[in-house]
């Protein structure tokens, strides 16, 4: 499982058919995203239970 995969910014749209990126992002920004090779700026945990089992 690849980090984008766990991002909460990763949807399925039914208009392409396929998993996107829904981070608000301009073209310098997806540019800086693809020369970095390193991790996702807009990355944000999509695991909602993440909280909950820290709590148990």
């Amino acid at each position: 499982m690849n980090q984008c995969e766990r991002c909460a910014y990763f949807a399925y749209d039914e208009d392409f058919e396929d998993y996107i990126c829904e981070a608000d992002m301009d073209e310098d920004d997806y540019a800086r995203l693809i020369s970095s090779r390193g991790a996702c700026p807009f990355f944000r945990d999509g695991d909602e239970y993440k909280v909950v089992r820290r709590q148990m």
